[in-house]
Parts: structure tokens; sequence; C-alpha cells
């Protein structure tokens, strides 16, 4: 797919601007992102101009230098992709425990429920009862408190 004839232009000037390191939109770094800006067209004009790239190639055939400011920012960038990597990791692992031990738990409450309602059936109502013990807890029954 080829780009339209006023584009092809553009990015044409702008070569010849950042080749002569007379650039007006940008910092003058011989990169294609720098020759897109600086022909005011995207990223992916760029790369459907078959015959400007094969003339950039040829003109800048080494790569470009980084500073060191952006090789500090490419590290972070891979540091924090690691961590990000391993959070995930960890975050799906957590998740599967999850899930088990949500499993685990609905087969207890499964089971519980079973067996409540065989010693229902077994046993009279009123010997599954707990008694009321207040005292137990430190605290006076209110029920049974004279209001005189």
């Amino acid at each position: 797919m080829a780009v339209s004839p006023a584009s092809e232009a553009k990015l044409r000037a702008a070569l010849a601007r950042l080749l002569d390191g007379e650039p007006q939109q940008t910092d003058g770094a011989l990169t294609k992102e720098n020759l897109a800006r600086e022909a005011g067209v995207s990223h992916a004009t760029v790369h459907r101009a078959t015959d400007i790239l094969a003339e950039w190639n040829a003109r800048v055939p080494q790569p470009v230098r980084r500073t060191p400011s952006e090789r500090a920012r490419d590290e972070t960038i891979t540091t924090l992709r690691t961590q990000l990597a391993e959070a995930r990791q960890s975050a799906r692992q957590l998740q599967g425990q999850l899930d088990a031990l949500a499993t685990v738990t609905a087969h207890l409450y499964a089971e519980n429920r079973t067996l409540r309602r065989r010693q229902g059936s077994q046993v009279d109502a009123s010997a599954r009862r707990i008694p009321f013990a207040p005292a137990a807890f430190g605290r006076p029954d209110k029920r049974r408190a004279d209001p005189a």
C-alpha cells in the first residue's frame, strides 16, 4: 500500500531536513519517529512509504545511539515490565488458591447441611438446642432482669 503524493513529498522534505541537520519540528535525532513528526504524518504512513524507508535505511545505516537518560528509561521500563509479569503471575496463583478454597468451602457447606439434616431426623429438636448462658460471657441475662 503506497502513500499519497502529498505525504511522500512531506516525507522527502522531512528526510532532507533531518539529514541536513535543520529540523523544524523535532530535536533532530535520526529516528523514524522523528521523521514522521517532522513530516507531520503518522508513524504508520512512514512505514507504508517503502521507497522513502529504503532511502532512509541507505543513508542512516548505523543504529542511533541512545542517550544515558534514554537507556535509564528503557532499563526502568524493562524492570517494571518484569515486575508486572511477576505480579500478574502471583495474582494468577493467588486466584487459583482462592478458587480452590471456594470449592472446598462449598463442599464443606453442602456436607454440613447434609449432616444437620441427618441429625435433625435422628435427634429430638429440643436436644439440639444450645441453652442460653449469658453468665459465661460476663453479661447479665437481660431477659430475667427484675424490672423493679
